[in-house]
């Protein structure tokens, strides 16, 4: 095996400052300069809300599929899930299964049909044949929360690279790379809305991609290529086979293993109610690129976890699971310190960039979500009561994008020295939750009502969020939220097999005593426009 010398090693243990902060401020500057004239090029589109909060409806199946895989290959998939792995192994690339195999929901499920329906968020849907206020008042929320989870992982996720980077042991430090991240994204998504967002996940996926599978190839190169010596100096480094089996960190105990199905619910039908996902399914001209889109994703996402399976072994070979949790930014610093151990400073400028890029990328992503969802959903529709103009609906959603930015960076603050791969399978506990069930009861059952979706979403919601309050997330543990407080009555760290279910029998339960029958007519158009696209790019254009 080769191997690097044993005083790099020292020095990437004992110096709290990997590589040259130069070095990896230059590049990731250059990144940062490259893609603001992408989006000031893309901004001068953006004259309808049409172009703010869709990109025009202008990218081909291809590209947007890129977007989506740029959106969804977050940091939580970068340094988290490379980290989960290189500690836990088996279990860790459990996560990269979950949201692989979630894609699949969201193709045979809801990709076409909501591009069909929808106009530009999932209130959209919901509201076609449902009464307008009081659904996307609870979609508006169930959208603004979601973001949330998924924002304070990124943001928690910039300060853990960044403290790893720079040598920053301090949290006023870190928290001062967390507010300039949040300043980039709210001009990311001020000046380049929906247009300039898309191409900067696009520019994001292809650098991570690429810079994942560079790292691929150097990590087997050390062991002649060969997986099985790979997977056996893991073994060796970690002091146990345990760490190719299962079990590691869901098989202590029988709440741990039903705490796994949990989070394998919330991975696998979280994804198809993701907003910042379904969102995107509005920025292509048709159904079938919408189709599309999700197919390329697949192939896309499918690789690039694949290539964390020998990233995260790597990361445990190679640098070991000690010097990984004693590094600055914990568990979620492997991929930087492998990248370093791989290719000295440069690499770890160049992969320090791609994780900026995609933190960056998916915060704006978002961001755009979350003002999108306010702007279109509450104040067009519910407070101006349909008569508010594109010009002034751009106009709240450029302000809201202001609110949730300072919201994110204070969030991040709060969350530093959370794993990001576990806050975003909070995430999608509360996707899964609030969102999923009303979607799939909207497209495919007739007798689904008003308070059917808002008992839905609300409770969803509700429970999915008090349940993880009061778990061991929290409070309770060393590695809780709340460190010395104790209030976790729930023994399980993932709510969604308890917040799922009850938010599809509050769906049905809601429907079948709502003495509010809804429209017939406006059911049968649904399920006409749905399966066919028959009157759905006319809807969407005008």
């Amino acid at each position: 095996m080769n191997i690097l010398t044993s005083s790099v090693l020292a020095a990437a243990a004992e110096s709290t400052k990997v590589g040259n902060p130069w070095v990896n401020i230059g590049i990731f500057g250059l990144f940062v300069g490259i893609t603001l004239i992408v989006v000031l090029k893309a901004s001068k589109n953006n004259k309808t809300a049409a172009d703010y909060y869709a990109g025009g409806r202008s990218f081909t199946g291809t590209q947007n599929g890129t977007a989506i895989a740029g959106d969804y290959l977050s940091a939580a998939s970068f340094l988290g899930i490379v980290g989960a792995i290189a500690i836990n192994g088996y279990d860790g690339f459990l996560y990269s299964i979950g949201f692989l195999v979630a894609w699949l929901v969201a193709l045979l499920l809801v990709a076409e049909l909501l591009r069909n329906t929808g106009k530009f968020t999932m209130a959209d849907v919901l509201s076609f044949r449902l009464r307008q206020r009081p659904v996307r008042i609870a979609a508006a929320i169930s959208t603004l929360a979601v973001c949330v989870f998924y924002l304070l992982a990124q943001m928690a996720g910039a300060g853990a690279l960044v403290s790893l980077l720079l040598g920053i042991d301090g949290k006023l430090g870190q928290s001062l790379v967390i507010v300039v991240v949040g300043a980039l994204m709210i001009m990311y998504v001020l000046i380049g809305g929906m247009k300039g967002t898309t191409w900067v996940q696009i520019i994001k996926a292809c650098l991570l991609i690429a810079g994942a599978f560079v790292m691929t190839i150097m990590v087997l190169a050390q062991f002649g290529f060969n997986f099985s010596a790979l997977l056996g100096a893991a073994v060796e480094s970690a002091g146990t086979p345990d760490i190719l089996n299962p079990g590691m960190q869901y098989g202590k105990s029988e709440t741990s293993k039903i705490d796994f199905i949990s989070l394998a619910l919330a991975l696998v039908l979280g994804t198809a109610g993701l907003p910042h996902v379904l969102m995107r399914f509005y920025t292509v001209p048709t159904a079938k690129e919408a189709r599309k889109s999700v197919v390329w994703a697949i192939w896309l996402i499918g690789g690039f976890y694949l290539f964390t399976l020998v990233l995260g072994y790597g990361a445990g070979a190679l640098i070991g699971a000690d010097k990984i949790k004693a590094a600055p930014g914990g568990v979620n610093s492997a991929a930087p310190l492998l990248a370093f151990e791989l290719g000295g400073p440069l690499l770890l400028g160049l992969i320090s960039a791609v994780a900026f890029a995609t933190i960056l990328a998916v915060v704006a992503g978002l961001t755009i979500t979350a003002a999108a969802s306010f702007a279109h959903d509450v104040y067009a529709s519910v407070i101006a009561k349909g008569k508010s103009t594109p010009e002034k609906e751009m106009k709240v959603a450029r302000r809201t994008v202001i609110v949730i930015g300072i919201f994110a960076i204070v969030g991040g603050i709060g969350a530093q020295g959370q794993n990001v791969a576990f806050l975003v399978a909070l995430a999608f506990a509360v996707a899964a939750s609030a969102n999923l069930p009303t979607i799939l009861y909207s497209l495919f059952w007739k007798k689904f009502t008003t308070q059917g979706a808002v008992w839905s979403m609300v409770g969803g919601l509700a429970s999915a969020i008090i349940l993880i309050v009061f778990s061991p997330v929290m409070s309770g543990l060393p590695t809780s939220m709340i460190v010395g407080a104790d209030f976790s009555i729930f023994p399980l760290s993932n709510p969604g097999i308890v917040s799922i279910p009850l938010a599809f029998f509050l769906g049905w339960l809601g429907s079948v005593l709502d003495k509010n029958t809804e429209d017939p007519i406006k059911s049968a158009e649904m399920e006409v426009r749905s399966l066919t696209g028959i009157g759905a790019e006319k809807a969407v254009d005008h």
